[in-house]
C-alpha cells in the first residue's frame, strides 16, 4: 500500500500564521473562509458529461458498469496533476485578487467543490466575494462530535450475515470511510489477521496511509486500508495541541477508534475491562474494508474548512459509505441550512455514489432539535437497546436501591459505611474542602476508620467535567484498604445520565438524586453521636452490594433516547418546517461497547482500557454505515438512494415486546417522561438489518437493467429542482453546483421521491406522487394507510401488480379537515403477497381547511404533537383493533383494504 511521510507542514503554518494575523491595523481581525469558484469541480464535470451520453436518445453507448463510477472517482490514478493544476489556479487568483497582501491558503479543494480554505481579514474576503470567478464566501464555523451486544440485538448472527456468507464475508470489499477523531491502528478490532482468509485489498479504492512518529509505518492493512488527518484549520487558529491532538490519524480521543470499530470492527474480539470479560465484540460490517480521516479532535472539536477537506479527500479515494458522527455547533445561516460548505460537498459525493450517514445530534428532545438537514444524508437518532448493567445497594434497612456500576459485588456480605466527610485523619482540620467528600485525596483520609468498611463518596459536577474521576476515588479506596465504594449522585448534578462504569473493586454510582437521598437518611440516622462533643462515636448503617457484571436483557426496547435530536426539520434560521423527514431512522446508541484507543482521554474512566461503553447519537449512525455496506455488498449496483430506501421501508416500528417503540420526553427523569415514538422522534422506525437486504421495493429513480446500473442524474437533477424551488436560493444554487434555476421546473420537498411524505403547510388538498422500484420478484401488493389527525386521504391505486425491474407510481391525496398548528402523524403500507412489507410514513404539520386561516393568528404555537397513530393493529397486520388518542376520540383504523 501506497504511503507518504507527514511534510513540515504544520511547521510552515505556524510559522506563516505569526505573520498571517499580524495585520498593521488591529481592527481587522483575520479569520479563515471557505471560498468556492463558479468553475464545476471535477466530480461535477465527470458525471454531467456522463448523463449528457446516457441521456435518453443516446442508443449508441453501452450501459455504465457500477464499477465505472468507481473509475470515475479515481480519476486521480489516471491524471495525477489535476489536482496540482487545480491548487494553481486558486493560487493565481489569490496572487491578483490580494495583490501584495498578506494571506495563508490552507487548502485546495478540486473534488467535490471547487475551492479553497484561506485566512483573511474581513477585507480581503469582501474583496474575494467581488472576483467575477468566486461564487461563494463562507466563513468557517465549528463542529462538534455528537459493542458486545447489538449485532444480536439486530439479528445479524442468524439474519443479515448468513445473507452475506457469514460474518467472516459481511462487507467484504466495501470501504466505509470515517470523518472523526482518528483512530488506534494497533487495535486488534482493526488487524487484518484474524480471519483465516486473507483480506482482498479493494481495488476500486486509491487512498494512502500516512506515516508519522506516532502512525509508524505497518499501521495500515488490508483491513485499514486509509488513514489521514486535516488540521489546517484548527493550527492556523493556534488552538492546536501537539502533545495530545496529535498532527497524525492517530486517535487521542477515543470517540474515532470508537465509532469505526461499530462499523466495521473485526469479530470475536473481547472486551476485557477492568480485568473482566463482558463477551465479544464485532462491527456491523466485519469483513469491510476502514479508512479514516481525522478532522475532529479532543479539546476543540472540527472546523468546516479542515470537514470539507476530509469529505473532498475521502470521495476522490474510492469510499462506498461515509460516516460522519459530527454536527455543526450552530444551525446554519442564510437561506437554507441545507446550504453550508459541508451538506454541499456532501451533495457531490451523493452524485458520485457515496452513501452518507450522519448523527441526528445530541440536542434532544426539543422539537426541532435536529441538527442534520439536507435530504441527501442519510439521519440516524439514538435508541436504547435490551442490554442493561445493573447492581444494587442493599441497605440495613431492608431498602434496596439499584445503580450503575460494571463491578463486583460484595457477595451478600454486609459492610459498615462511612461517608468520606466522617473519616478524615485526626490530624485534619474540619473539612475546608468543599470536595473532600469525592475521595479524591487519600492522606486526607483515616485509613483505620475506613479499612474493611464501604466508603461513601460524592459524584458531584466535577465528574461531569472530568475534573475528578471515578478510578482516583477507586484509587483512594484501595490505599485505604476499603471494601467498597458507593457513590451518590450530587443534587446540583441535574439531568445527567451516567453510564455503567468499570470498577476493579466491589463499587455502585447510585444515578436518581432522590434514591442517593434515600441513602444519605438512612445512613445519617444510623449514626451515634457522643451527647456532648457531637462526634461521630459509631457507624450504624450497613449495606451490600450486588455486583453489575451480568447483563439483564429482560428490557423493553428500543427506545428513543431523551438526548436523540428531533425533527421537524428546520429549513431556515427562522424555523420554517422543510418537507423533508428528519431523522430518517433510529439505531443503537446508547451504552454502546466499542473499541477504545490506547492514550483515548474523551471518557477518563475507560483510560488506558482497549474498550469503552458510550452513549450518543454518534454510536447510532456508525452501525447503520455498517449495515449500509451489507446492502452495498448484496446490491453493489444500488445508488444512496435505493440504499436509503431499503433501510427506511423496512424499519421496525414495533419494540422487542410488541409495543409501540417509546420516546423520552424529559432531560430529567427521562423514563418518566414517555410517549409513543412519532416520525420525527424515530424516522421510519428502528433499523432492521435482515429486512433492509430484502426490501421488495424501493424509491429510486436509478434506471435498472439485468446486470448494469445505468448512470441516471434523475435524483440528482430532483434535488437541484428542490433547491432552486427555496425561495431566494438561485444565486446559491449557481454557486455551490454551478447550474442556473433558470427553467428548472422547482418543486418542493414532498415531492422528492423519498420513502416518506413530510409536508409542513397542508393548505386544504395536495397531490403526492412516489415511485417505487421492484427490486425483488414478481408481486402482487395491496396499499392501506393511517391518515393524520385532522387529514382525510387516500392512496391510489388500492391494489397492483408488480414485476421484477417494473416501475409503480402511487398518488397520494390529502384534504385538511380542520384546522390545526400541532403536528399529527399517519402511515402508508404496502402489503406484498411475497411478504414484503413497504413502510412510508407521513407527516402533516399545519393543517388550513380553509384560505382565512393563517398562522398569524396563533402566536406561541407548538409544533409537536401526538395525535394520530403508527397504524391500527401494527404495520403490517390487517384488520387490527384501531388506536385512539387521548381526548380526541377513536382514529380510523387501516384504509383502502379488502
Amino acid at each position: 500500500m501506497e504511503r507518504i511521510k507527514l511534510n513540515f507542514l504544520h511547521l510552515l503554518l505556524l510559522l506563516l500564521v505569526g505573520v498571517a494575523v499580524c495585520q498593521n491595523d488591529p481592527d481587522e481581525v483575520s479569520g479563515i473562509y471557505i471560498v468556492t469558484l463558479k468553475q464545476a469541480p471535477s466530480a461535477h464535470l465527470y458525471f454531467n458529461e456522463l448523463s449528457q451520453k446516457h441521456k435518453p436518445g443516446f442508443k449508441k453507448h453501452p450501459p455504465i458498469k457500477s464499477s465505472t463510477f468507481h473509475k470515475l472517482r479515481n480519476d486521480s490514478k489516471v491524471d495525477p496533476h489535476y489536482g496540482s493544476y487545480i491548487a494553481r489556479v486558486h493560487d493565481s487568483l489569490l496572487r491578483r485578487a490580494l495583490r501584495g497582501q498578506r494571506y495563508l491558503k490552507l487548502y485546495s479543494y478540486h473534488y467535490l467543490i471547487n475551492g479553497f480554505a484561506v485566512l483573511v481579514t474581513p477585507e480581503q474576503a469582501d474583496k474575494l466575494s467581488r472576483r467575477r470567478e468566486v461564487a461563494n464566501v463562507v466563513l468557517d464555523f465549528s463542529v462538534r462530535t455528537d459493542t458486545t451486544h447489538t449485532p444480536e440485538f439486530l439479528g445479524l448472527p442468524q439474519g443479515a450475515w448468513p445473507q452475506e456468507g457469514g460474518y467472516d464475508s459481511a462487507g467484504e470489499g466495501v470501504v466505509i470511510g470515517l470523518i472523526d477523531t482518528g483512530i488506534d491502528p494497533m487495535h486488534p478490532s482493526f488487524s487484518d489477521s484474524m480471519e483465516a482468509n486473507a483480506y482482498p485489498v479493494p481495488q476500486h479504492f486509491s487512498g494512502i496511509c500516512e506515516v508519522t512518529r506516532d502512525f509508524p509505518s505497518g499501521s495500515c492493512n488490508r483491513k485499514l486500508v486509509g488513514a489521514r488527518h486535516f488540521a489546517a484549520s484548527a493550527i492556523t487558529r493556534g488552538i492546536f495541541n501537539y502533545s495530545k491532538d496529535y498532527a497524525s490519524p492517530f486517535d487521542g480521543d477515543g470517540h474515532g477508534t470508537h465509532t469505526a470499530s461499530i462499523a466495521s470492527g473485526n469479530h470475536g474480539i473481547p472486551v476485557v475491562v477492568s480485568g473482566h470479560l463482558f463477551g465479544n465484540a464485532s462491527g456491523m460490517a466485519p469483513r469491510s474494508h476502514v479508512a479514516i480521516y481525522k478532522a475532529l479532535y479532543k479539546g476543540f472539536g472540527g472546523f468546516a474548512a479542515d470537514v470539507v477537506a476530509a469529505i473532498d479527500q475521502a470521495a476522490q479515494d474510492g469510499v462506498d459509505i461515509l460516516s460522519l458522527s459530527i454536527t455543526p455547533n450552530r444551525r446554519p445561516p442564510g437561506v437554507a441550512t441545507f446550504f453550508n460548505p459541508i451538506d454541499m460537498a456532501l451533495l457531490t459525493a451523493v452524485k458520485a455514489g457515496i452513501f452518507v450517514v450522519q448523527a441526528a445530534g445530541n440536542t434532544g428532545p426539543a422539537p426541532r432539535s435536529i441538527s442534520s438537514f439536507s435530504p441527501w444524508i442519510f439521519t440516524v437518532g439514538a435508541a436504547s437497546h435490551d442490554r442493561v448493567y445493573n447492581n444494587y445497594i442493599s441497605l440495613g434497612n431492608n431498602v434496596t436501591l439499584s445503580g450503575a456500576g460494571l463491578a463486583s459485588g460484595t457477595n451478600d456480605t454486609m459492610y459498615t459505611l462511612i461517608s468520606a466527610a466522617h473519616a478524615l485523619s485526626n490530624d485534619t482540620a474540619a473539612p475546608t474542602d468543599m470536595y473532600v467528600g469525592e475521595c479524591q485525596n487519600p492522606s486526607i483520609l483515616n485509613p483505620d476508620l475506613v479499612a474493611g468498611n464501604l466508603l461513601i463518596c460524592s459524584y458531584s459536577v466535577r465528574f461531569v467535567l472530568g475534573v475528578s474521576t471515578i478510578k482516583q476515588a477507586l484509587q483512594t479506596a484501595k490505599n485505604l484498604s476499603a471494601a467498597g465504594v458507593v457513590f451518590y449522585l450530587d443534587p446540583f448534578v441535574l439531568g445527567f445520565q451516567i453510564n455503567p462504569t468499570p470498577m476493579d473493586m466491589p463499587g455502585i454510582i447510585i444515578p436518581s438524586a432522590n434514591d442517593s437521598k434515600v441513602l444519605l437518611q438512612y445512613y445519617n440516622t444510623s449514626l451515634v453521636r457522643d451527647g456532648t462533643t457531637k462526634k461521630v462515636v459509631k457507624f450504624g448503617a450497613v449495606a451490600s452490594i450486588s455486583g453489575g457484571l451480568k447483563p439483564d436483557f429482560s428490557y423493553s426496547a428500543p427506545k428513543v433516547m431523551y438526548y436523540s435530536a428531533r425533527g421537524p426539520d428546520p429549513e431556515d434560521s427562522s424555523l420554517d418546517n422543510a418537507d423533508i423527514l428528519k431523522p430518517n431512522l433510529v439505531a443503537p446508541g446508547n451504552s454502546i461497547w466499542g473499541a477504545w484507543s490506547s492514550l483515548g482521554t474523551d471518557s477518563t474512566e475507560f483510560l488506558g482500557e482497549e474498550f469503552a461503553m458510550v452513549s450518543g447519537t454518534s454510536m447510532a449512525a456508525p452501525h447503520v454505515a455498517g449495515l449500509a455496506a451489507l446492502i452495498k455488498k448484496k446490491f453493489p449496483s444500488f445508488s444512496p438512494a435505493a440504499i436509503a430506501s431499503a433501510l427506511s421501508t423496512t424499519a421496525s416500528l414495533r419494540d422487542k415486546n410488541g409495543g409501540p417503540i417509546m420516546a423520552q420526553r424529559a432531560y430529567s427523569n427521562p423514563d418518566a417522561n414517555i410517549s409513543p415514538a412519532t416520525p420525527f422522534d424515530m424516522g421510519s422506525g428502528f433499523v432492521n438489518a435482515t429486512a433492509a437486504l430484502d426490501p421488495g421495493l424501493i424509491f429510486d429513480s436509478t434506471i435498472k437493467s439485468d446486470n448494469y446500473t445505468l448512470f441516471d442524474a434523475a435524483a440528482y437533477d430532483d434535488l437541484v429542482s428542490f433547491l432552486c424551488g427555496i425561495n431566494g436560493s438561485a444565486p446559491v444554487v449557481l454557486n455551490y453546483t454551478g447550474q442556473t434555476c433558470d427553467g428548472i421546473p422547482t418543486m418542493i420537498g414532498s415531492d422528492l421521491n423519498l420513502p416518506s411524505i413530510t409536508i409542513g403547510t397542508l393548505n386544504q388538498t395536495r397531490d403526492v406522487n412516489r415511485t417505487v422500484l421492484n427490486v425483488g420478484m414478481n408481486e402482487t401488493f395491496r396499499v392501506g394507510w393511517s391518515a393524520p389527525y385532522g387529514v382525510s386521504m387516500k392512496v391510489v391505486p388500492t391494489h397492483f401488480v408488480i414485476a421484477a425491474g417494473e416501475k409503480q407510481v402511487l398518488t397520494v391525496s390529502l384534504n385538511a379537515t380542520m384546522n390545526g398548528t400541532a403536528a399529527s402523524y399517519g402511515r402508508i403500507g404496502l402489503f406484498g403477497d411475497q411478504g414484503h412489507t413497504v413502510n412510508i410514513p407521513l407527516s402533516v404539520i399545519f393543517r388550513y381547511s380553509y384560505n382565512g386561516f393563517r398562522v398569524s393568528s396563533l402566536p406561541g404555537f407548538i409544533v409537536d404533537g401526538f395525535c394520530g397513530i403508527i397504524l391500527a393493529g401494527g404495520l403490517g397486520k390487517l384488520g387490527g383493533t384501531p388506536l385512539g388518542v387521548p381526548g380526541m376520540g377513536p382514529v380510523p383504523g387501516i384504509e383502502g383494504l379488502e
